[in-house]
């Protein structure tokens, strides 16, 4: 993967727009997809969200976010120095249980997952990576 872009933002409710602006433009520009860009839209906003909200004991940090690309695939990489937390090894809400009976959250990662090709996650050097995966190609 040859990097497109990187950035680092401070990790508040505030600067997600500026985070989704980032990394939609930057895929724009590089050739993604309309449609796809949307749903990289929408999953980062689903990731930084979480980082902004949960990853720090005491707000804000930084988020950092490198945009790569190969011929096939768009990389995005959000990490954080927060708290250890990988969001894959939640488990999956059942999203055919009643509303009334559903556990509150967890849709997020769900949401990434079905809008994404690839999502990873791992801890390096103190902290989380979070890797979303489209391919440049329409569904």
């Amino acid at each position: 993967m040859k990097q497109v872009a990187e950035n680092t933002f401070t990790a508040s409710i505030e600067n997600i727009p500026q985070m989704v602006a980032f990394v939609a433009e930057n895929a724009a520009a590089v050739g993604v997809h309309p449609k796809r860009v949307m749903h990289l839209e929408l999953a980062t906003e689903e990731a930084v969200t979480n980082i902004c909200s949960y990853a720090y004991e005491v707000p804000p940090g930084l988020v950092s976010i490198r945009i790569s690309r190969s011929d096939v695939a768009v990389q995005v990489d959000f990490s954080d120095n927060g708290v250890p937390f990988d969001p894959l090894a939640a488990e999956a809400p059942d999203i055919q249980a009643d509303l009334d009976n559903r556990e509150i959250g967890g849709l997020g990662i769900f949401l990434i997952r079905r809008l994404l090709d690839e999502v990873h996650y791992h801890r390096r050097d103190n902290r989380n990576i979070l890797t979303l995966v489209i391919k440049n190609a329409p569904e």
